[in-house]
């Protein structure tokens, strides 16, 4: 069996595909824990209260979106 094997034949789209989804799911991931890590500790470890945690939050959700959004590849 490992003699049908030849390097650099193999169609490797799915495993391509796999590493991107993951590594999209990581980024958006982590994203969403900071959001909700920092609005739970302003909420209950601050006098900001609820209104002041929110707000931090959502400024932390867009300038997350904005640095993590996929930027577009130049073309050579």
């Amino acid at each position: 069996m490992a003699g049908d094997y030849h390097r650099g034949e193999m169609d490797i789209q799915e495993q391509a595909a796999t590493y991107e989804a993951f590594g999209k799911m990581t980024k958006w991931g982590s994203l969403a824990v900071a959001v909700l890590l920092l609005f739970i500790t302003l909420l209950f470890c601050t006098p900001a209260g609820f209104i002041g945690s929110a707000i931090a939050s959502v400024v932390l959700l867009g300038l997350g979106v904005v640095a993590l959004k996929e930027k577009p590849v130049p073309a050579h």
